[in-house]
């Protein structure tokens, strides 16, 4: 099978990397990739959202798959544009990538088909919100933008003040551009957060093995909310008693709502979860896979990726056994100094040989250019570092041992991945 993978970050190399194992593999393209993509594929510089150049470069090249791993693309309707071509695509079409790319429509999915999810409020309004937030006492709260912000437009509220802030960012400023147009104010959601992802034909759901995401940028959860700062998998909170619940309450009900509303959804569905005092919950869904939570979760495949893509397209998931390996993995992200405000670009990296490997580990490029035998930062985050371990203690001295090797300029990560309080 040739394939076109769509995408340039670390979810995308980890996905090249496991389709790599593929005996099924024939060539291997990304669009655009990074460096450490043109290491293990042959990388075509094609921006994220050209639909157009995309499918004609699936059709010039025999393209048998193309997988389209980002959000904006899904959301524009790339997997549509893919199928009207008659190219096999991987991801939901845009009407089911509003599950992510609308906030607003996410939420009242969840009130209408009674799926367990915070209390919350819909403004187009700033005024109204403020308002809203200063006249009924709401905080603590949380204040998201209704469309896709790179996972950072969500903004946790302790105060009114800091309620009332955060609308004006959003909604005045426009510091996420149009995707703040409408906001979300929900309740405050306390306990342990989990993260599932799942492969879905539209009506079958198998959920991948779970992982837990630290988004702050310091230690301690500490500093502002990123695309994430590294992972461990599985989530030591999800027990088998909560898999099943979120199974019989959220995973399938989700499922079947999307299929009533003429939205099936076939792809890599994302649930972001709270487990509270009153029970599991969805904080969000993403219609992806997670970054960085797909560099822990799919060196834990074990069935061939290739199968489970086919088997998703051609609505066949319920025929196909997943398996998946007991080692717990865990992911160390290197981010330039600075992320996730500025920072520089073009900065020299040592450690890393040609396939950026380390002994024992795996690095996943995320934001790195390759040129002239060397790897240079390009992006906020940098590489994310993975290990598997007998145990989780294991895995995360195998991984931070492989980030000790490696260095460049102003390089930050965090000393605490995994630690539970």
């Amino acid at each position: 099978m040739n394939v076109l993978m769509i995408g340039s970050g670390g979810r995308e190399h980890a996905l090249i990397k496991k389709i790599l194992e593929s005996p099924r593999i024939g060539k291997l393209y990304c669009a655009p990739g990074n460096g450490g993509i043109s290491r293990d594929a042959i990388t075509v510089d094609i921006p994220v959202m050209d639909k157009e150049k995309m499918v004609a470069f699936a059709k010039e090249n025999d393209i048998d798959l193309a997988f389209v791993a980002p959000d904006d693309p899904l959301a524009d309707g790339m997997v549509d544009a893919f199928e009207e071509a008659g190219i096999r695509a991987f991801g939901p079409k845009a009407n089911a990538a509003v599950i992510e790319a609308s906030k607003v429509f996410s939420k009242n999915l969840m009130k209408k088909y009674g799926i367990p999810t915070a209390q919350y409020e819909v403004f187009d309004d700033s005024q109204k919100a403020v308002e809203w937030v200063t006249s009924n006492s709401v905080a603590p709260c949380v204040v998201k933008a209704d469309g896709l912000a790179l996972g950072k437009g969500v903004l946790i509220c302790p105060t009114t003040e800091d309620a009332v802030n955060a609308i004006k960012t959003i909604m005045e400023d426009k510091k996420f551009g149009a995707s703040g147009n409408s906001v979300v104010i929900e309740e405050f959601l306390t306990g342990p957060e989990v993260s599932v992802l799942s492969f879905t034909d539209g009506k079958t759901v198998k959920p991948m093995v779970s992982s837990k995401d630290h988004k702050r940028a310091y230690d301690n959860d500490e500093g502002l909310n990123t695309g994430g700062m590294g992972t461990i998998s599985p989530n030591p909170y999800y027990t088998d008693e909560l898999a099943q619940q979120c199974m019989d309450e959220i995973f399938v009900p989700t499922v079947n709502a999307m299929a009533k509303e003429g939205r099936p959804f076939k792809g890599c569905l994302y649930f972001g979860l709270m487990m509270t005092p009153k029970g599991p919950k969805v904080i969000e869904y993403n219609a992806r896979f997670g970054d960085p939570e797909a560099q822990v979760v799919l060196p834990r495949l074990k069935t061939d990726l290739l199968d489970i893509c086919d088997a998703v397209i051609d609505g066949t998931l319920d025929k196909l056994e997943i398996e998946w390996s007991d080692e717990p993995t865990a992911c160390v992200v290197m981010a330039s100094g600075g992320y996730p405000e500025s920072y520089k670009k073009g900065i020299e990296m040592f450690g890393l040989d040609d396939k950026g490997q380390v002994e024992g580990a795996v690095v996943y490029h995320a934001g790195t250019k390759y040129a002239d035998g060397k790897f240079y930062t390009n992006g906020g985050r940098v590489i994310g570092v993975t290990a598997k371990g007998a145990d989780l203690d294991e895995a995360l001295k195998k991984a931070y041992d492989a980030v000790g090797r490696i260095s460049f300029e102003n390089a930050h990560y965090r000393t605490d991945i995994g630690r539970t309080k």
